[in-house]
């Protein structure tokens, strides 16, 4: 290639760390070909018995059958009268460039910190992660695979006068368990202004009790599981990413592998093994994307957001575009609290999220963006190459012109798609929010040279940045979990 490359080490696998770190004992229980508690088979055949118990019921109400949710005379904000859980209301944004003005927007602020844990426990020498099937209003098909603990901390310090979360205590109080992953994400940009969870993985040992509706997976099997539609749910995905992997030569077979899978194992080597560019550099160029773009977004009120409009039962633009507020009225037997209404925010259609990967001297690189949101609390992250709503786009305007590379993914041949599978975002916030997540690896005739907003990455790299805040935002973590299912 005529790229400029900032590579530090020579292209090539590394061997596999021997040793009990958790980097291999993820690796090996990703590498699992079954369970050791419930088979594949097995998984599948609980999933739809608990779908056939399911008895949740939502609907969507008008904003004034709301309990305990009302709008503010004065700012037209809409929240909780305990001033917990959110609010929505509105953001206003500008980078100080004349060509793209100021945005103003309803976005929903979540201050609080909330908690997606992973509860793992070895069987047979083989890692286990205990998930849960849990309802969320938002959720197309209601049930999903969650992780052990998705909680705000109004839930979790129980502000809906409902039962605590089961298995909390392991994550605010560890005690004997071992913490193996713990960092704070960002949530999606656009629509939550300055969100963060907390992304752990704790270890237990000793008999843990598992209660209705949880089971134990391998990661092998959550990697499968991955390639089902709206199965694993976006805070699964999330706390997956944050995982860490060795090289997995060396841990297992590779007869019979792919030219594509021996490139993505590759791929995850750490640090810079066989990467185009030194994860300093990515880091450098955010940076450099941050001061070169000085977003300021701030709070404003709901009320003040021009062409928005409040009607009896949703918040939306004149022209409908993007997304709505809505309200619903929940009813379900698996929750902490069998019954509640709120607020949801509902886009206009299925997005796009995707990488274009490149094979780079044998080494599967994905191209990243790095990505200015108005809710990001560091002004960009990077992202996918690809972060759109195609049905957002003005057609009839020349002005508006189709994101970056979105083309390439939407015209790929079927032969150059490796992941297509439409996922759903948290259903505790959005409702029926989908979005097909891509991953199209592009042939030689690619351009070499890539805008300066743009930059190849491993995945090895991309795990490495996930250790840390602020990094990688929402959309491409989840992605990488999804592209986890290929190898």
């Amino acid at each position: 290639m005529s790229v400029t490359s900032t590579r530090a080490t020579p292209a090539g696998p590394r061997p596999a760390q021997r040793g009990d770190g958790p980097d291999r004992r993820f690796t090996l229980s990703a590498l699992a070909d079954g369970g050791r508690v419930m088979t594949d088979a097995q998984i599948h055949a609980w999933l739809d018995e608990m779908g056939r118990r399911e008895e949740s019921h939502v609907e969507r109400i008008a904003f004034k059958e709301l309990d305990q949710w009302s709008f503010d005379d004065a700012t037209g904000n809409l929240g909780h009268d305990s001033g917990r859980f959110f609010t929505v209301e509105g953001v206003t944004a500008h980078t100080g460039s004349p060509a793209h003005g100021v945005w103003r927007q309803p976005v929903i602020h979540q201050p609080e910190v909330g908690i997606l844990g992973i509860l793992v426990k070895e069987f047979d020498g083989v890692l286990h992660c205990l998930m849960q099937v849990k309802m969320e209003p938002g959720n197309i098909n209601r049930l999903q695979l969650s992780p052990t603990v998705q909680a705000t901390r109004s839930n979790f310090t129980t502000v809906h006068r409902g039962k605590t979360p089961l298995y909390l205590d392991h994550f605010t109080r560890p005690g004997g368990s071992t913490v193996l992953v713990d960092v704070l994400q960002s949530e999606q940009g656009s629509w939550f202004f300055h969100k963060r969870n907390r992304n752990m993985v704790v270890e237990v040992a000793g008999d843990l009790p598992v209660h209705e509706g949880f089971c134990w997976l391998t990661l092998g099997q959550l990697r499968r599981l991955l390639a089902v539609p709206d199965l694993v749910n976006m805070d699964s995905r999330s706390v997956l990413s944050c995982i860490r992997f060795t090289d997995p030569y060396g841990l297992g077979d590779l007869t019979g592998a792919t030219a594509l899978q021996v490139a993505l194992r590759r791929s995850l080597a750490p640090g810079d093994a066989g990467a185009l560019h030194t994860t300093v550099s990515l880091a450098s160029r955010l940076n450099d994307t941050r001061l070169r773009h000085p977003l300021t977004a701030r709070r404003i009120p709901l009320a003040e957001v021009p062409d928005w409009h409040r009607s009896a039962d949703e918040i939306a633009r004149e022209d409908g575009r993007f997304f709505r507020i809505v309200a619903v009225s929940v009813h379900s037997g698996n929750r902490e609290v069998s019954s509640w209404t709120q607020p949801l925010l509902e886009p206009n259609g299925v997005g796009v999220v995707a990488f274009l990967a490149r094979r780079i001297d044998g080494v599967l690189h994905v191209l990243l963006r790095t990505t200015v949101e108005p809710g990001c609390r560091d002004t960009a992250e990077l992202g996918p190459t690809v972060q759109a709503n195609p049905q957002d786009r003005l057609a009839p305007d020349p002005s508006d012109e189709d994101p970056p590379y979105l083309r390439y993914v939407l015209d790929a041949p079927r032969e150059r798609i490796h992941y297509d599978v439409v996922q759903s975002e948290e259903g505790g916030r959005f409702h029926h929010a989908r979005n097909r997540y891509v991953v199209v690896e592009v042939d030689d005739a690619f351009p070499a040279e890539v805008p300066p907003d743009f930059r190849w990455a491993t995945l090895g790299q991309l795990m490495e940045l996930h250790q840390h805040n602020g990094y990688v935002n929402m959309q491409a973590r989840s992605l990488v979990a999804c592209m986890h299912s290929l190898w």
